[in-house]
């Protein structure tokens, strides 16, 4: 009686293998969790061998869930495959029977629990690598892998829709191709900017003239650079406002990597009253040459009496400091010599030209 019960055909097939198909996927759920540490744990072998300083639970939380996901649908559809499709069931749709739709959908599923899965494990990859770039003092290696593990995102999606074309659409890969390049010609035109864009993106990244982190001066704006991506670079400007530059523009545009400077340049104009005397003007520019040398934060030094005409005798001093200071110990050393050149000209009683500065009003007839 119950072999007799269990062969009772429903919607064309037994309640054995109805039965059957129920106990593996109740199976798969109760262990599915186990399963998947186990293989995320022999992954994880593959990847780094058996090198203990990486963290593993960074790993799990990023693939576990996936691969969950990818045993479970694996299971399930696999244990489902072995059920006849019912006959009642079966209806067309558009030429395609409802049991190719459902064969398809189960292809569409399992493409994207497996590129969803690829994409964690980049990722991964990608924290592995900033972690090594960090121990070296080249910021631009971290941007780099940020570059590529986008990148390569993309180049997976990109796989992905063409698993799906060939594999439950059932269409030929070389003619979606022939028509992706007839396609991508017509879109390479139309989108010339963007192209020229990720071009230079990959200049920046293989030529480096800057990277995160840097400061940076281009198009009359200085902000500090906070991202490099495939189209653009966003900064931060010194007005804390958040600026997108076209890469394009990144590279063609004269740039100045404040950042790669070695000194910092102090450049300082004294305006002389004409009535000053030759002696006056070499003596305050000696005096001036000894109150630079006499600061040791100061790494060059150039005074000198530049110009000379019906206004003012004027005085150039350029000096040069370190780049280790600090903003504020930088405007504190300009403050300090800024008032010792004062303290100077106030003891040599020479007077500023703006000091002895006339207006004459002519009143016309």
């Amino acid at each position: 009686m119950p072999d007799n019960f269990l062969h009772i055909k429903l919607l064309s097939n037994s309640l054995q293998d109805y039965l059957l198909v129920l106990g593996v996927i109740i199976l798969v759920i109760i262990v599915k969790r186990l399963l998947s540490r186990f293989i995320a744990s022999k992954l994880l072998t593959i990847l780094l061998g058996h090198k203990k300083h990486f963290n593993k639970e960074t790993f799990l939380n990023l693939v576990l869930q996936p691969i969950e996901r990818f045993v479970l649908a694996f299971i399930c559809i696999t244990a489902l495959d072995r059920l006849r499709f019912p006959d009642d069931l079966n209806f067309n749709l558009y030429n395609a029977s409802s049991e190719e739709i459902m064969h398809s959908t189960a292809i569409i599923i399992m493409v994207v629990l497996i590129i969803r899965l690829c994409i964690r494990m980049i990722s991964f990859l990608a924290i592995i690598l900033e972690e090594k770039a960090n121990l070296s003092n080249d910021v631009s290696e971290n941007q780099l892998i940020v570059f590529f593990k986008d990148f390569f995102k993309v180049v997976l999606i990109i796989i992905g829709a063409l698993l799906i074309l060939r594999f439950a659409f059932h269409q030929d890969i070389t003619h979606v191709f022939t028509g992706l390049s007839i396609v991508g010609a017509a879109m390479a035109l139309a989108a010339k900017e963007s192209l020229e864009n990720l071009i230079a993106s990959f200049i920046i990244f293989f030529d480096k003239p800057f990277a995160t982190g840097n400061v940076v001066k281009v198009l009359g704006i200085t902000g500090t650079v906070e991202k490099i991506g495939l189209r653009s670079t966003r900064i931060r400007t010194d007005q804390k406002t958040f600026i997108t530059v076209p890469n394009k523009q990144m590279v063609d545009t004269v740039m100045d990597n404040i950042t790669q400077r070695t000194q910092r340049r102090v450049d300082l104009k004294i305006e002389i009253s004409l009535s000053a005397t030759a002696t006056q003007l070499d003596e305050l520019t000696k005096g001036i040459k000894n109150i630079l040398s006499a600061n040791s934060n100061i790494e060059n030094q150039s005074v000198f009496l530049s110009d000379t005409g019906r206004n003012a005798n004027i005085i150039d001093i350029i000096y040069f400091t370190s780049i280790q200071q600090s903003m504020d110990e930088h405007n504190e050393l300009r403050q300090t010599v800024n008032l010792a050149i004062i303290d100077l000209i106030e003891k040599m009683k020479v007077e500023l030209a703006s000091a002895s500065s006339e207006v004459v009003v002519i009143k016309r007839q």
